[in-house]
């Protein structure tokens, strides 16, 4: 009997054709975390990269109802949270213990938080890119996990690369950091020591 499932040579090989997607509708997702956790497997993740397009099968999910006392949400909301306030089907991606981001799709309605937590895909598009990203070339491990995955696609959120510095091109209030950037795109303008961060001031000691 043949497997269900492709062997690392056939799945490489259809990495490098072009998969048609159509895209889910919101209207489409269940209104409901535990339905919605069902309705994603089988579903598929798509990101488009410079490098070329990576996507991957949903195969294993986990939800996060209102009121779940393992949720981020259970405590109320805060600024780190504020996206599971969404409306169904946006992405909230957290940094877990300081190491892996972890890919979410909020599912309730506005204003009330949950989530579902993507637990692992089989990889689809891309298997290469996927592999520099995780820096292996073991197929069962690039996305079996929700770190390895999240690293592999990669997904992260901006926040934490997001730099500033003092405006360009101005005499006055020129002191204030109100300049805002993408650190590490080569497409910002300005002088490059601009987006460097900026040195910590040492604590001035009060005299005694």
């Amino acid at each position: 009997m043949a497997s269900p499932f492709p062997s690392p040579g056939t799945a490489r090989k259809a990495s490098q054709q072009r998969i048609t997607i159509r895209r889910i509708r919101r209207p489409e997702l269940p209104v409901d975390t535990v339905a919605l956790s069902r309705f994603l497997i089988g579903k598929v993740v798509v990101h488009d990269l410079p490098a070329g397009r990576v996507s991957g099968r949903i195969v294993e999910t986990e939800a996060y109802p209102p009121g779940d006392p393992a949720g981020h949400h259970f405590r109320g909301p805060t600024p780190r949270i504020r996206s599971m306030y969404l409306a169904p089907g946006h992405a909230y991606v957290f940094f877990n213990y300081g190491a892996h981001f972890m890919l979410n799709v909020v599912s309730e309605r506005p204003e009330t938080a949950a989530a579902i937590l993507i637990r692992a895909l089989e990889p689809l598009e891309g298997i290469e890119i996927m592999q520099r990203h995780r820096k292996t070339t073991e197929l069962l491990d690039l996305t079996r996990g929700p770190g390895r995955l999240a690293k592999a696609l990669p997904i992260d959120h901006p926040v934490g690369r997001i730099g500033k510095s003092v405006r360009i091109g101005i005499t006055r209030a020129a002191d204030k950091l109100l300049r805002f950037f993408e650190r590490s795109n080569p497409f910002v303008s300005g002088p490059r020591r601009l987006l460097q961060p900026s040195p910590k001031q040492p604590k001035r000691r009060r005299a005694a």
